[in-house]
């Protein structure tokens, strides 16, 4: 936990891992590990399983075609090295309650605030869509309702949820996860029968050479590769969800090592093989933007209930974003006003050890999401802008993480060498990943609405730097400063000493 007086994460100059002994000593209110391996494991995949595959994923093939599969296969690759840079940081000294801790810790208090607040930032947006997509959702199984009823409802029954303990957070996400994985291996299933069946529709028989046979895996040549990246990103924000569940987290050594190197199978099983299978049944020049694949599926297999039913699971892939949405900027502006970059009533628990006043400070947040349903036409509009600001924004987020590594690897080569869970690659492979980001970005400079979108994200910066700038100056961040000013100067001197111990021994 962090200190009460300087605001920074314990760690002795040597670069020794307090482990849970700081945490236990700390005298502030601390978080309970509550989260069990199946919490950990499911919250994972649901953080990799996003609406954007349920109901995204038509718009993606659409521009892309079958290309689409070496897309998240390659995000899905990037993102694994990122975890794998995050798990290892976070277990390299267990009073780190999340990503935003050790960025301050390695990069400056400046690192902390910036992470912090981008990532409330980034969840609050995707929550208020989330809340507006309940709702539509909802119309759809009850046709006439009015939009406010389901939308004030979502928020009330998450925070009912949330509030109770982190365990009970962590049991409705088990639950949501669940319901997802099934709806998609279900149509796995379903695919391959219709597959090996011989079935065949207006479109043609459903075959794997549907994959090749309709121009090729691109068809749209790179340019319509390069579209692709523009949309999937966005499915795989939340992936990093399991990092804000570090200092809940029983046995987090043994938990969160597992949630991270599962990554690379779901992203082949939920992504890359769902795809596959609905391409497969389906050419890829019958999707369009607006349609669910799945709906389109179930409904060739004969299945008369197909709409309703995959409603109901992308209503609830929506609700599990939320859910996701509120646990994570709750313990986020919960560690912000510890560290002092938030008011300090956020920084307060509830006798169940809840933030339960982080919690009602999201939830207000998302009600405007109900308000939004009623602005007009252009709502859907916005938030497609709105939407890829929230990408780039966790792309900066994904990016602090990497240079968080880079920090550590040069500053603490100690802890680095003793961990049992090192990045593979170690620092060519965050190079490369940070080449991808790039690329990402200037992809998103080929399309007119997403480089609008590209274009009004440095407001948020600015707005940040201002609030820096003024926050900076309160003693308690001067004493931040001169504290990490100390633990910089102080590892030096003890790199300087190593390295003089090792050269004198090698003289001898």
């Amino acid at each position: 936990m962090s200190d009460r007086n300087t605001g920074t994460i314990p760690v002795h100059p040597s670069g020794e891992n307090p482990g849970k002994a700081a945490s236990s000593a700390n005298q502030e209110p601390h978080l309970a590990r509550q989260l069990s391996n199946r919490h950990i494991q499911l919250i994972a995949i649901g953080g990799a399983i996003g609406t954007g595959l349920f109901m995204g994923s038509g718009k993606t093939i659409s521009v892309a075609g079958p290309s689409v599969v070496f897309v998240y296969m390659i995000i899905g690759f990037m993102l694994f090295f990122v975890m794998r840079a995050m798990g290892e940081l976070l277990l390299s000294n267990l009073a780190y309650k999340s990503f935003s801790d050790f960025a301050a810790d390695l990069l400056g208090p400046w690192a902390g605030f910036f992470t912090g607040w981008t990532y409330w930032f980034c969840w609050v947006v995707t929550g208020i869509a989330d809340v507006i997509a309940i709702s539509g959702y909802a119309r759809e199984l009850v046709p006439g309702i009015p939009l406010w009823v389901p939308g004030i409802a979502a928020v009330g029954i998450l925070l009912l949820l949330n509030l109770p303990t982190v365990k009970a957070f962590g049991e409705t996400e088990f639950w949501f996860a669940l319901i997802k994985i099934v709806a998609i291996l279900a149509l796995i299933v379903t695919g391959l029968v219709m597959i090996f069946t011989g079935f065949s529709s207006e479109a043609g028989p459903a075959a794997f050479s549907n994959l090749w046979s309709h121009g090729g895996f691109f068809p749209h040549e790179f340019m319509g590769f390069v579209a692709g990246f523009q949309i999937a990103v966005f499915a795989f924000v939340g992936i990093e969800l399991v990092g804000t569940t570090a200092a809940e987290a029983k046995d987090p050594e043994r938990n969160l090592p597992k949630a991270v190197n599962s990554i690379p199978v779901r992203v082949l099983l939920f992504y890359v093989g769902a795809l596959v299978i609905l391409m497969s049944v389906t050419p890829w020049t019958q999707f369009a933007a607006g349609h669910s694949p799945f709906i389109g599926m179930f409904s060739l297999a004969g299945l008369g209930a197909a709409a309703t039913v995959v409603n109901l699971v992308v209503l609830t892939s929506a609700m599990s974003s939320a859910n996701s949405g509120i646990y994570s900027t709750s313990r986020m502006v919960f560690g912000l006003a510890q560290e002092g970059d938030a008011p300090a009533v956020f920084g307060r628990l509830s006798s169940r050890k809840v933030p339960a006043n982080a919690l009602f400070l999201t939830c207000v947040l998302l009600l405007s999401g109900v308000v939004l349903l009623y602005a007009g036409e252009n709502v859907g509009r916005a938030f497609e802008m709105v939407t890829t600001v929230s990408a780039v924004c966790f792309m900066f987020v994904w990016s602090i993480i990497l240079a968080s590594y880079l920090a550590y690897r040069r500053r603490r080569p100690g802890l680095h060498a003793a961990s049992a869970f090192k990045l593979p690659g170690g620092k060519a492979m965050v190079w490369a990943v940070f080449a991808f980001f790039a690329f990402v970005l200037w992809a998103l400079t080929t399309q007119p609405d997403t480089l609008a979108a590209l274009a009004v994200t440095p407001v948020w910066f600015l707005i940040l730097g201002i609030a820096w700038a003024v926050l900076r100056r309160r003693p308690v961040h001067l004493a931040r400063y001169e504290a990490f000013r100390a633990r910089l100067e102080a590892e030096a001197r003890a790199e300087a000493a190593a390295r003089e111990t090792a050269r004198v021994g090698a003289a001898e």
